[in-house]
């Protein structure tokens, strides 16, 4: 087997977190590729494809910035504004399983100029609000967050600003989504590029100089600039090759990928704790259905669960009874 070849034995060449470094300029990065996990999540609801494309960079987006950082626990990009589409969503574990959903107004985004749409315009379709990040480990362990504004045209540029203002990091990305032709008919695919500057260090030897380092960064841009919509979306050219292709003579290594799976985390257990949270007159407002059941759906993967009368009352008489 070859080198190339068992970079992707166990995760394939898709839906992928593709990690790299290019040593003699100090850039370390990762390449994003997911093509059937973006189109089963898409798949289970029906947004627009203005709101699909952009869920789609989202999800690309988190698995970018998620594949950046050492954690156990889940990483959370959410989007809030006060724009036509008012949330995004894509959340991811730190073993690769990933979930998303959005928020829209039907009426206000059909009303959106077409040729804003069409370049993912931040300020048209999210509007003023903020792009938050954060890391969960658990309950015994200090929640970490970043929240800056939405300021950028497109999410990429939302994401540069947060690197520059909050984190004093230089790094830059580039986020592809869209539907490709299949023998099935129209998929989605999402794919992200992201470098990352490593701090210089003075002391190491052989290290570049100061200036050469700075010029080193400015070119691993211009590089990273050169990536097209269509190689990171591509289900041909094979992740590893766009890397050479970008960086090749800059010695570009490339690592051992993770795999990113499309995997909600709602189960009965969660839904019943939350019912059985609730009073009576709380439970009677959410009797929406025309049978008088709670019927609950999981914004995430649409799952649905219902609970007649007598459901609602065994929840609440299992709560009664002492486990011991």
């Amino acid at each position: 087997m070859s080198a190339r070849e068992a970079l992707f034995e166990h995760t394939g060449r898709d839906d992928i977190i593709l990690p790299f470094q290019i040593d003699p300029y100090g850039v370390r990065g990762r390449l994003i590729r997911l093509g059937p996990v973006v189109d089963g999540i898409l798949g289970r609801h029906d947004y627009p494809e203005a709101v699909a494309a952009m869920l789609c960079e989202t999800m690309a987006l988190a698995a970018c910035l998620a594949g950046a950082l050492k954690y156990e626990g889940i990483f959370t990009l959410q989007t809030k504004g006060d724009g036509p589409i008012g949330t995004l969503m894509a959340d991811i574990t730190s073993d690769g399983e990933m979930r998303a959903y959005a928020r829209y107004d039907a009426e206000r985004l059909a009303a959106v100029d077409p040729a804003a749409v069409a370049e993912r315009s931040v300020p048209r379709l999210l509007g003023g609000g903020y792009i938050a990040f954060t890391v969960d480990q658990g309950a015994n362990t200090d929640r970490y967050q970043g929240i800056v504004e939405l300021e950028g045209r497109t999410l990429s540029e939302c994401t540069h600003s947060y690197f520059r203002n909050s984190e004093q990091l230089e790094a830059g990305v580039l986020l592809a989504a869209g539907q490709v032709a299949t023998a099935d008919g129209p998929a989605w695919r999402a794919g992200a590029l992201m470098i990352q500057r490593l701090p210089y260090q003075r002391d190491l030897p052989g290290r570049p100089s100061e200036d050469e380092y700075d010029e080193n960064w400015r070119t691993a841009m211009t590089l990273m600039s050169s990536g097209t919509v269509a190689e990171l979306l591509s289900d041909e050219l094979s992740p590893d090759r766009l890397l050479f292709r970008l960086f090749h003579s800059e010695g570009v290594r490339a690592f051992q990928a993770q795999p990113v799976t499309d995997a909600c985390r709602c189960s009965n257990t969660r839904v019943e704790r939350v019912l059985r949270a609730l009073s009576a007159d709380e439970l009677d407002e959410l009797k929406q259905d025309e049978d008088g059941d709670v019927v609950v759906v999981c914004e995430f993967c649409k799952r649905e669960w219902r609970y007649d009368d007598a459901a609602l009352a065994g929840l609440r008489d299992s709560e009664a009874v002492p486990s011991f």
